[in-house]
């Protein structure tokens, strides 16, 4: 019997979904070792419609994924998410799903998205500037960013695999909760 296990992203342009098949990476040295300020202090918007920033979070450990309704890898991804939101919220992880959209336009989609997905963590839309910090350049979504208490960027995932995502997210958010300073 053969077996193919896969990985896979999309191109996150905001204007025509381009689906790309490749592996997801993972950095455990990422460029970025610390949330910038302005990330930090980015005011963005929920899906309730209320404004929300990264920094009312701090101290906690802060799991970002960036995401798109229109994204196959993510819808696949989010499931799992879900799953880990319910293991860790508990634990004072703070979990957050930022689109890659724009707010206005997909805001009805983004509503459905979570309802069909009973998605129980911070959903918003990040905004350009988050988006284009913390992707560095990589259009591909999703990402994932896993921010240790202290605000330090501990672990990057770009892409997801159904079979060897979901335990490396576990780990890193498990490593994060045990981060000293």
């Amino acid at each position: 019997m053969l077996v193919a296990v896969f990985g896979s992203s999309c191109n996150s342009n905001d204007v025509t979904p381009t689906s790309t098949s490749s592996a997801p990476k993972t950095a455990a040295g990422p460029v970025l070792n610390s949330l910038p300020p302005n990330v930090l202090t980015s005011e963005m918007r929920a899906a309730s419609g209320s404004p929300f920033k990264l920094s009312d979070y701090s101290g906690k450990v802060i799991f970002v994924n960036l995401w798109a309704t229109w994204c196959g890898p993510c819808r696949l991804e989010t499931p799992e998410l879900v799953k880990l939101h319910k293991e860790f919220q508990d634990r004072g992880v703070e979990m957050f799903g930022l689109s890659t959209e724009e707010p206005d336009a997909s805001a009805e989609a983004v509503r459905q998205f979570v309802s069909a997905f009973n998605v129980d963590y911070h959903i918003g839309w990040a905004t350009p500037e988050v988006k284009f910090t913390l992707m560095e350049g990589r259009g591909a979504i999703p990402q994932s960013f896993i921010i240790t208490r202290e605000g330090r960027l501990m672990r990057k995932f770009i892409g997801f695999n159904p079979t060897t995502t979901p335990p490396q997210l576990r780990q890193a958010l498990e490593d994060a909760l045990a981060a000293k300073g």
